[in-house]
């Protein structure tokens, strides 16, 4: 088998550090994944046979089994979401269930299973070091939840799930990305009346591009809803944007309504054939909350903190509406509230966000990002060159205080048509200490930012500028990780703690010292002007509650799915709707959807579903852990290398809890994130 892999001219048989994107075909997926399943196969029965072997090797082996064929389904599932087409669609979909059942197949080969058990109790595991011996208590507990111990039925049952599963939300995600692929609504320039004019003229070319010059073309891509829907002074226009953008993931022939009840029966099934009550509590089974209900009851406690807050600032962005529309103005609807919202800030504050694009050129937000990673944390970007699989593509190398080459990560920021929605980091390949050194991290970040338009570069908003940061702090967990088990480096840590790196870099652009590095106008040079930077601090929490209300919306209709509800519920969107309600400034409209693209929870197997209120729980610890940059010093060397060398180097080599008590000196203080978003009485 090694002889074919190497003579193979398969693309996805050869990877290397450099991986050739420009030569990977859709064609080429299921070959090698065929070829990587069957070399598996066989080193998982050597492994199973490793007791008559005196167990040489056995945890090393079992660290990197299946580690090339992961590496090709991440490639694949990622080229199907950066330049999707039928071809890579069909072939992601030919892998997709028979990777998931060799995976499910190794959590339940009954003959690894004796003898990951039998090697616990060998005198070589009591003389394993702390990561080693992690990596195998993390182990022996993740095949007792894969169901190691179920019956031949009980397995085939799991199997089937699982590959179920790994179809159905496959299909579920390529819904959504067809739903908002198939929009477009070309409108003369008049209809975009308090539009931004930056966007206005990407908009007028992006129609002409598509034959329809004089007329404007308008997609449900962010960076062009979610601008109209805040500036838009055509009510009617921000309707139909917002109707369109509710029906992603129910429209004909793409209707996740039929997908929805299968998978949420199929996780609460996987979850009893594995001894837990719920999907959540199995999910949470590994994570720092622990169970659902604590989850349930941390997202209930901070929306029990927040509501007073809430409930004020609605009732006074009503007032403000009826002041400035009128009494007999209709009812405030869900495609009212950023536009009112947005009003209410400007009168209050004299700030339109809009003011700080000039001031946030893509290119001079990366270098002062990562300037403030070399002043933190000393590391050091540069620019290189490797295959993409787009022009757009950028490649960097980072390097540490010593010129050690640690990792190398593309970037591919703006929208197309072939890219799914939304920012994501990806670790395509897992470095680390090696017995003959250090092998080089290789990771990617992605996003769907404001891209350029004709002479005028790529400017961001507030919260594009943010996406950037968090999407950066992701990539440095995964690229300054020193862990030698690969299972346990980068981001594979509790998933309620996998968000504090990321979340904690995007501080520093709330800081005079960060902002002096990355806010630049384009065309001038100039700073962020005092004033303007004053107005951005007093807005900065305006309708904080509201924020996070709708943060807590997502995690607890998640909670909701996946630890409350049953069939005997009825209707799943009905359900979702009811819950989501609760925490909306507006009544949802009657045949909100949401739920039926909310890829988080459904376009993966597993994903978020069950987990998603690890964004507010890491929120807490990011806020928490800030504090001490405060105290110290946002750019002190000393506290970026205590972060370095106790959370971000250390993956999941050690309990997430301990990890923070080890860079804090003790456990977070959960009033330290409504402190800074302006919700706490004390303030």
């Amino acid at each position: 088998m090694a002889a074919s892999l190497a003579e193979s001219g398969n693309p996805l048989l050869n990877l290397g550090f450099k991986i050739p994107f420009d030569q990977i075909e859709p064609r080429h997926a299921e070959e090698a994944a065929d070829l990587l399943i069957a070399r598996s196969r066989e080193d998982l029965e050597r492994l199973a046979q490793a007791p008559e072997r005196q167990f040489e090797g056995f945890l090393r082996d079992l660290d990197v089994l299946g580690q090339q064929l992961s590496a090709v389904q991440v490639v694949v599932n990622h080229l199907n979401s950066v330049v999707s087409s039928d071809e890579w669609r069909a072939a992601n979909e030919a892998i997709l269930p028979k990777v998931s059942a060799f995976f499910t197949e190794l959590g339940l080969h009954a003959g690894l299973w004796s003898a990951l058990k039998a090697y616990q109790q060998s005198g070589e595991a009591q003389q394993l070091g702390a990561e080693w011996a992690h990596f195998l208590q993390l182990t022996v507990d993740e095949f007792r939840r894969s169901g190691a111990d179920l019956d031949e039925a009980g397995k085939a049952r799991l199997t089937e799930i699982n590959v179920r599963l790994a179809e159905l939300t496959n299909r579920y995600g390529k819904n959504v990305m067809d739903g908002i692929k198939a929009y477009e609504l070309y409108v003369p320039a008049e209809r975009l009346a308090g539009v931004p004019p930056r966007l206005i003229e990407a908009t007028g070319k992006d129609a002409e591009a598509h034959g329809r010059p004089g007329l404007h073309r308008l997609t449900l891509h962010a960076p062009v809803l979610s601008p109209v829907l805040t500036y838009a002074d055509d009510r009617s226009l921000r309707e139909e944007l917002s109707r369109a953008n509710n029906l992603v993931g129910i429209g004909e022939g793409r209707d996740n309504r039929e997908l929805l009840p299968e998978i949420l029966r199929l996780r609460r099934e996987r979850a009893a054939l594995l001894g837990f009550a719920t999907f959540a509590d199995l999910v949470t089974a590994d994570r720092m909350s622990g169970s659902a209900q604590a989850a349930i009851d941390f997202e209930r406690d901070l929306e029990a903190r927040t509501r007073p807050f809430f409930e004020q600032e609605n009732r006074e962005l009503l007032a403000f509406y009826r002041q400035k529309a009128g009494e007999d103005a209709p009812e405030m609807a869900p495609w009212d509230v950023a536009y009112w919202a947005e009003k209410l800030r400007a009168e209050r504050y004299d700030f339109d966000e809009e003011a700080l694009r000039p001031y946030f050129p893509m290119a001079q937000v990366l270098s002062g990002l990562f300037e403030i990673t070399r002043r933190v944390f000393g590391i050091t970007v540069q620019e290189a060159q490797a295959p993409g699989w787009h022009p757009e593509v950028q490649y960097y190398n980072l390097l540490n205080e010593d010129g050690q080459h640690v990792a190398s990560f593309y970037t591919d920021w703006f929208p197309r048509d072939s890219k799914r929605g939304g920012a994501w980091m990806n670790a395509l390949y897992t470095g680390g200490p090696r017995e003959d050194g250090f092998a080089p991290h290789l990771g990617l970040m992605c996003g769907n930012l404001n891209p350029p338009s004709g002479d005028t570069p790529s400017l961001l908003n507030l919260r594009e500028v943010e996406t950037v940061f968090h999407e950066f702090g992701h990539l440095l967990h995964h690229a300054l990780s020193r862990v030698p088990v690969r299972s346990l480096s980068g981001t594979r840590v509790a998933w309620d703690f996998v968000e504090l790196p990321s979340q904690i870099m995007e501080n520093w652009i709330w800081t005079p010292e960060g902002l002096s590095l990355i806010a630049r106008h384009y065309q001038t040079g100039e700073g962020l002007p005092e004033e303007l930077y004053t107005k951005m601090m007093a807005a900065r929490n305006f309708r904080a509650a509201a924020t996070a209300m709708r943060q807590y919306s997502f995690g607890t209709v998640d909670l909701s799915l996946h630890a409350e509800y049953t069939e005997n519920d009825g209707d799943v969107l009905a359900y979702a709707r009811n819950v989501l309600s609760r925490y909306s400034p507006v009544p949802p409209l009657p045949d909100s959807a949401f739920i039926a693209q909310f890829g988080h929870l459904f376009s993966s197997p597993v994903g978020y579903a069950g987990g998603y209120y690890s964004y507010k729980w890491a929120e807490v610890l990011d806020a928490d852990a800030f504090s001490r940059f405060e105290k110290e010093g946002v750019f002190n060397r000393q506290t970026g290398r205590d972060f370095v060398e106790r959370i971000l180097s250390r993956g999941g080599s050690k309990d997430a809890g301990e990890l923070y008590r080890d860079f804090m000196g003790r456990g977070p203080d959960p009033q330290a994130l409504l402190r800074r978003s302006g919700l706490s009485a004390q303030d």
